[in-house]
C-alpha cells in the first residue's frame, strides 16, 4: 500500500507543487503602500535569498519561488566533533514540553540531559487544559469524553490518531497535578472557572469544555505568580541537574538498524556528540520561525498574518532532523492564530516587501493587541462585512485571506467597556473584559482613550468623534467609504432588531455603533506557533513512512503532530499546551520504567 504523509522523497518529489505554494506565501502577500510601484518593487526584490533554500525568482512579471525547505542532514566528519557525551534519555528543547519533562525526569533521578538552542528557558505558556481534575471535580463538573473525542476528530477532519487523544484525556490530570504541586507550593493559586462557553459559533452547539486551567495569586491577579518554567528549571537545578544552552540541533545519530541513538549539536566550541541509550525526546517547538516551511508548508498563513508572537528559536530544526532520519510529517498544516496583529493603516498581510528584500522575511507588527478578538463589527478593505465576528483564533484570519490585503477593520464606540463584559469572552480574550475595569470611572463609565493610550499614540488605532472621520482615518474613500458607512448603518439596524439575519451572530454579541468617540482597529493574526509536526503514535514515537515506530525517537508538542488539521479548536482552550506536557511526561514516564 502506498504511504502517505510528508517524507523527505516524496516532499522532494513534488517540489514543483511546493515551489508554486512558496510563491503565493512570499511574494503574492507582500504588503504594498496604496499607490505602489509593483513593477519596481518586483524588480528589485529579484533573485533575493529569503531564507536558507528558498529564494524569489522573478522573470518579466511572472513569480516563481523554489523552495527546498528540508534540505540534507549535513555531513560532520568525527574530526570536527569535539566532545561526546553519553546519557539514557536526551531531551532536545527547553519549552512547555522539555522542561516537564526535565523536571519530572530529574525528580526520577533519572540519567538524561537537556539540551536547549538558546540562552534561557523558552516562553511559557500560562493556560494548559487537563480532563476532570479536582479543581473541577471539586465544583461537580465532569468532561464528557465522548463527545471531546468526537470534537477534537471533527476538528481534525479525521486526520488525528484517535489513541493519542484518549492518552491525553487519560493521563492529564497526572499532568495537571505534577504542575500543581510546584506552582501550589511556590504560591500560586490554580483558577479554574471556565465551563459551557456562551458564545462563539453561532449558538456554540460543539463547544467542549474540558478544563482550561491557568494560576494567579491570592487575590487572582497575575502578579508575584511564578513562571512555570523558570519554576522547573529551578526543580531541576535544585535536583542537581543543569540545562545544556547554546546547543543547536544539527541532525540526530542512528545506527546501521536506523535507530535513533543520539544527536550532534552545534555548540560555541565546535560540534558534541550525545549518545542516548534510551531514547531522544525532541520538544523543539514547530516552524513558525522558518519562512520557507512557513510559506511552503501554510500559505494561508503567510496570506493572513500581520504580527509575530512566536518563539523566535522555532525554526522547524526539529521536524527536518527527524525527517532525515526517516521519520513521516503530517500531510495537511495546522497553526495557532489569535486575530490580535494590529496595524496601521494601509497595512496588508504577510511578509513586508522590505524583509524580502532583505533576505530575512518579517511580518509587519509583532504582539497581541487584545481587544481583536472581541466580536465587534468586522469589514473588509472595500468597507463589506464578510464574516461572522463571533468565533476566535484563526477563523477572522482565514476569513479575511479571501478578501482583499488580508486584513480587515474591526469597529466600536463609547459602549465598549459595556459591550467587552456582556460579550462575556473566555479563555486569554477575558484578558480584555478584565483589564478595562482598571480605567472605569466612579460613575460606572470607562476611560478609553487612557485605556487605548499606547495605540493611539503609535497610530495603529484610530480615534474619531464620527463614524464618517473615522472612515477617512483609516483610509476609506469613494465606494469604500460608501460602503463603510452603510455596513455600520445595517449593523445598527440588526442591534435594535436583536437578531443578525446576514451572518447568524447571537443577539447579545450585537452591538450598536452611535455613541462617540469612535474606534478603528486594522487586524490581521497574530502568528503563535505551528502544531503540525512528525506523525506519533499513542506513546509519542515518531513514526515512519510505512507508519511503524522509529526506535529510540520521541516528539512531543509542537514539533509533533497526528492530533491538528488546518487550524487550532477555537472553543477547546489551552489543549495545545495541555497536549504538549502531557506527551512529554509521557515519555519520561515511559522511558523511567525501561
Amino acid at each position: 500500500m502506498q504511504s502517505q504523509g510528508i517524507s523527505r522523497r516524496s516532499f522532494l518529489g513534488g517540489m514543483a507543487g511546493a515551489g508554486a505554494l512558496a510563491a503565493i506565501g512570499l511574494a503574492g502577500c507582500a504588503p504594498q503602500a496604496p499607490g505602489a510601484n509593483d513593477a519596481k518593487a518586483a524588480d528589485s526584490a529579484k533573485a533575493k535569498t529569503v531564507a536558507d533554500g528558498a529564494s524569489v525568482a522573478i522573470d518579466d512579471g511572472s513569480a516563481a519561488i523554489t523552495v527546498d525547505w528540508l534540505g540534507s542532514a549535513p555531513e560532520i566528519a568525527e574530526s570536527e566533533i569535539s566532545e561526546t557525551k553519553d546519557t539514557d534519555l536526551l531531551i532536545v528543547g527547553a519549552g512547555n514540553g522539555g522542561m516537564i519533562a526535565g523536571a519530572y525526569a530529574s525528580d526520577q533521578k533519572m540519567d538524561f540531559i537537556l539540551c536547549e538552542k538558546g540562552s534561557e528557558v523558552g516562553a511559557t505558556r500560562h493556560w494548559f487544559n487537563a480532563v476532570d481534575t479536582k479543581p473541577f471535580t471539586d465544583q461537580g463538573y465532569r468532561t464528557d469524553r465522548a463527545r471531546l473525542h468526537g470534537e477534537w476528530a471533527r476538528y481534525s477532519s479525521g486526520t488525528c490518531d484517535q489513541d493519542l487523544i484518549n492518552m491525553w484525556m487519560n493521563e492529564s490530570n497526572a499532568m495537571f497535578e505534577y504542575v500543581d504541586q510546584y506552582m501550589s507550593a511556590a504560591g500560586a493559586k490554580v483558577i479554574a472557572d471556565e465551563f459551557e462557553m456562551p458564545g462563539g459559533m453561532g449558538a456554540t452547539p460543539f463547544y467542549t469544555p474540558c478544563g482550561e486551567h491557568h494560576y494567579g495569586n491570592a487575590e487572582g491577579g497575575r502578579e508575584g505568580v511564578p513562571v512555570r518554567n523558570e519554576l522547573f528549571e529551578k526543580v531541576m537545578n535544585d535536583n542537581g541537574y543543569q540545562i545544556a544552552y547554546k546547543h543547536e540541533l544539527a541532525k540526530l545519530v542512528t545506527d546501521e538498524t536506523g535507530k535513533v541513538a543520539g544527536a550532534i549539536f552545534k555548540t560555541d566550541n565546535g560540534y558534541t556528540q550525545i549518545n542516548a541509550k534510551k531514547g531522544v525526546l525532541l520538544t523543539t517547538g514547530g516552524y513558525s520561525a522558518n519562512p520557507a516551511m512557513l510559506s511552503a508548508l501554510s500559505p494561508i498563513t503567510t496570506a493572513s498574518v500581520t504580527a509575530l508572537g512566536y518563539n523566535q528559536n522555532n525554526d522547524g530544526m526539529g521536524i527536518k532532523a527527524a525527517l532525515w532520519a526517516g521519520a513521516v510529517k503530517d500531510i495537511t498544516s495546522a497553526t495557532m492564530i489569535f486575530d490580535r496583529g494590529l496595524v496601521a493603516p494601509g497595512t496588508t498581510a504577510g511578509y513586508t516587501q522590505e524583509s524580502i528584500e532583505a533576505g530575512k522575511p518579517q511580518f509587519p507588527s509583532n504582539g497581541q493587541f487584545n481587544p481583536g478578538t472581541q466580536p465587534f463589527l468586522k469589514v473588509n478593505l472595500k468597507g463589506k462585512r464578510f464574516a461572522l465576528e463571533s468565533a476566535d483564533y484563526d477563523y477572522l484570519p482565514h476569513a479575511a485571506a479571501q478578501q482583499p490585503g488580508g486584513v480587515y477593520i474591526s469597529v466600536w464606540d463609547g459602549n465598549f467597556g459595556e459591550d467587552v463584559q456582556r460579550f462575556h469572552t473566555l479563555g486569554c480574550s477575558a484578558g480584555t473584559r478584565m483589564g478595562v475595569q482598571r480605567v472605569k470611572r466612579e460613575d460606572g463609565t470607562y476611560d478609553l482613550e487612557k485605556y487605548f493610550e499606547k495605540e493611539l499614540a503609535d497610530g495603529r488605532l484610530q480615534m474619531a468623534d464620527t463614524l464618517e472621520g473615522l472612515a477617512d482615518k483609516l483610509g476609506f474613500d469613494d465606494d469604500a467609504k460608501k460602503n463603510f458607512l452603510a455596513t455600520c448603518e445595517r449593523y445598527n439596524e440588526l442591534f435594535d432588531a436583536q437578531e443578525d439575519v446576514d451572518f447568524g451572530k447571537e443577539a447579545y454579541r450585537l452591538s450598536e455603533l452611535r455613541t462617540p468617540p469612535f474606534f478603528g482597529a486594522t487586524l490581521g493574526g497574530t502568528l503563535l506557533t505551528t502544531i503540525d509536526g512528525i506523525r506519533i503514535n499513542a506513546d509519542c514515537q515518531a513514526l515512519n513512512t510505512s507508519f511503524e515506530p522509529i526506535e529510540g525517537l520521541y516528539a512531543a508538542g509542537d514539533c509533533s503532530g497526528s492530533l491538528f488539521s488546518g487550524n487550532y479548536p477555537d472553543q477547546m482552550h489551552g489543549v495545545a499546551c495541555g497536549r504538549t506536557m502531557t506527551e512529554a511526561l509521557h515519555v519520561v514516564k515511559l522511558l523511567a520504567e525501561k
